[in-house]
């Protein structure tokens, strides 16, 4: 006799009760069996009671056993959502957090010319230079990211998105023209401190080191793109940093010494310090 297939609900009970070491362990769950399905979770609570067949329950333990064992949702779903565009994402970058937003908030906030130059440092997925795009159409939005796996995820996204991004290979500006082109530079760099014990916990354990820690205690990259930006940057052009909610002092400390004018730090939606800012007039 052949067992009856087991519920969508019974199997979301099961999975949450596997993951209980995750702080959204039933969302998980969802996300995941409705990735099996091609269903929605709002399909997955209206018809609870629907069956799921062998193959697909033999999907769904392989999602959640990765589950188990730490894999990242959104590596799994091989999709994030940031700034409402839904993103591939694969382990060849971070993935999108939705405190990185306030970094898109603050360069749109900017008064820049209607079709101004802007480029986005350690693009990984294209989160950042995708969204500017995707509010600005005008802007002439460049994309430069150092990993070849992660500079095809970023053009694969903006193609699938119709957003017109260039997005090259580079190490920082290594590729561009030495000169002043550009209106505003936004990064989300590298800024962990190695010795962090954060980076034992979580989805950071599963994503690209190189995309995370930085020399002298997280400040390195930071610090080389303040220095190297103006070289980059028009005559009032802006350069607009993500960083560590520890490292507003330090990193606005680097922005005036490298002779930036109107620096601040603006807090995230935690209320902690995560952007910093400064405009660039000229030596």
């Amino acid at each position: 006799m052949v067992a009856a297939p087991l519920s969508i609900a019974e199997l979301i009970q099961q999975a949450q009760a596997r993951l209980w070491q995750s702080e959204s362990a039933r969302l998980d769950a969802e996300l995941l069996l409705g990735k099996v399905l091609g269903k929605s979770r709002s399909y997955l609570l209206t018809w609870p009671e629907r069956g799921v067949n062998a193959a697909q329950q033999q999907q769904f333990e392989q999602f959640i056993s990765a589950r188990e064992q730490g894999q990242p949702v959104a590596y799994l779903l091989g999709e994030r959502e940031f700034w409402s565009l839904p993103l591939a994402v694969d382990n060849s970058t971070l993935i999108p957090r939705p405190d990185t937003e306030h970094l898109v908030e603050a360069a749109l906030a900017l008064d820049l010319p209607e079709c101004a130059q802007v480029i986005d440092l350690g693009c990984g997925s294209g989160a950042i230079a995708l969204a500017l795009k995707s509010e600005r159409p005008q802007w002439q939005v460049l994309a430069l990211e150092r990993d070849a796996r992660a500079v095809a995820l970023a053009q694969r996204n903006a193609q699938r998105l119709q957003l017109d991004v260039t997005v090259i290979q580079s190490d920082w500006f290594s590729a561009l023209t030495l000169q002043p082109q550009f209106h505003a530079v936004v990064s989300n760099p590298p800024y962990i401190d190695a010795a962090d014990p954060h980076l034992q916990q979580g989805d950071v354990r599963f994503e690209p080191r190189s995309a995370l820690v930085a020399a002298q205690q997280g400040l390195a990259d930071l610090a080389q793109l303040i220095s190297q930006a103006p070289h980059y940057l028009r005559s009032g052009g802006w350069l607009l940093l993500e960083h560590g909610w520890q490292q507003g002092q330090a990193v606005r400390a680097l922005f005036q010494q490298r002779g930036y004018t109107q620096v601040s730090s603006q807090r995230d939606y935690a209320k902690l310090e995560r952007i910093t800012l400064g405009q660039w007039v000229g030596e």
